[in-house]
């Protein structure tokens, strides 16, 4: 059989069963400090697919960041075949500012396609969607909540789109999620040019959180596993079957003032419930949040002070047949993963 090709990117080549760090150009600080698109290339020796995964599209969403990191240290990755490209941080100037946006206040998941001479933003996201994106037959996009608040591990999924759907099955999440496609976003882009891409959401802004992180590892080397670019020795399949919810809604304070919750993310909840009341500072007037159908709870705000109408509760509907345990199964399952000992970890 014949040798792979190597793989180009930028000025680089990358040989088969090699890997390589190769920073892309993107601009200059005002201070003449060059800016550059960081990108990880693990070229397998035997052929497959093409794969990247991304994190800190929001500058602020650290967790796939530290997700990225202990993947890149996976022992699994030696018999890699096909080809990875992993890009740790796509918005540094939001990273290195603890910022979710551009220097500039855009959001860089709604830039794309982006342009080559258009704003910082449009720069940044045309390189990212051409020079690595585009060249994968899929990929794998990690977020968090913003910050204030947390997000149950969770995968987002387009709808009517069989590939990101078997992906989610293999990911094993506790929630699949089908999320509409919005202008201007990188799964929106990048499905319109054949190339699906799976959102995985999970903890908070500018946090650790050793469940999410250890839920987005072990679901992107299942995602490799499914995808045959991994064997499967020492890849466990998730224990249970996750949620599969068609639609969410926030829920949200119905007075301002102290919130106290009663109920945390991961939790299935019956139409009716008490999640949270809100009272005012002299603990007069108290008002209630209730649940208007049963679901599960996907998101929710940390911080206990809200204004009327802050959101406070994302919750997700279940489907007939939810397995109430998904989330404890999870956690139980990441704790005895011989994949998370805490010396290969650290």
């Amino acid at each position: 059989m014949a040798a792979r090709a190597p793989f180009s990117i930028g000025d680089i080549s990358v040989a088969p069963g090699t890997s390589q760090s190769v920073t892309l150009p993107v601009s200059i600080l005002p201070d003449h400090t060059p800016v550059g698109l960081a990108v990880q290339v693990h070229h397998g020796k035997r052929p497959g697919p093409t794969m990247c995964v991304s994190a800190a599209v929001h500058g602020d969403e650290v967790i796939g960041v530290e997700i990225v990191r202990r993947l890149l240290r996976a022992p699994q990755l030696k018999s890699l075949r096909g080809t990875l490209l992993v890009v740790p941080v796509v918005n540094s100037y939001g990273f290195l500012s603890r910022s979710r946006y551009l220097p500039d206040r855009r959001d860089l998941n709604r830039c794309f396609p982006g342009h080559p001479s258009g704003s910082l933003g449009s720069r940044l996201a045309h390189i990212f969607l051409q020079e690595v994106v585009l060249r994968c037959d899929f990929g794998i996009d990690l977020h968090s909540a913003a910050i204030h608040r947390t997000n149950l591990p969770q995968v987002r999924v387009s709808p009517s789109d069989k590939v990101t759907a078997a992906m989610a099955l293999d990911f094993g999440a506790p929630v699949v999620l089908t999320s509409p496609l919005r202008d201007g976003s990188l799964r929106a882009v990048a499905a319109k040019n054949g190339t699906p891409i799976l959102l995985y959401e999970a903890g908070e802004g500018l946090r650790f959180d050793e469940m999410a992180v250890r839920a987005g590892v072990a679901g992107i080397l299942r995602v490799m596993r499914g995808r045959d670019m991994l064997p499967a020795k020492g890849i466990a399949k998730a224990k249970s079957a996750p949620h599969i919810c068609t639609s969410s809604t926030w829920l949200r304070a119905p007075a301002g003032g102290l919130l106290r919750t009663f109920r945390a993310e991961g939790e299935t909840v019956a139409e009716g419930d008490v999640l949270a009341t809100v009272s005012d500072p002299f603990g007069d007037v108290e008002a209630d949040l209730i649940a208007p159908t049963a679901g599960i709870l996907i998101g929710r705000a940390i911080l206990p002070v809200v204004n009327e109408g802050d959101a406070v509760f994302h919750l997700a509907q279940l489907s007939p047949r939810a397995n109430a345990d998904t989330v404890e199964d999870l956690a139980e399952q990441l704790e005895s993963d011989p994949l998370f000992d805490e010396d290969e970890i650290i």
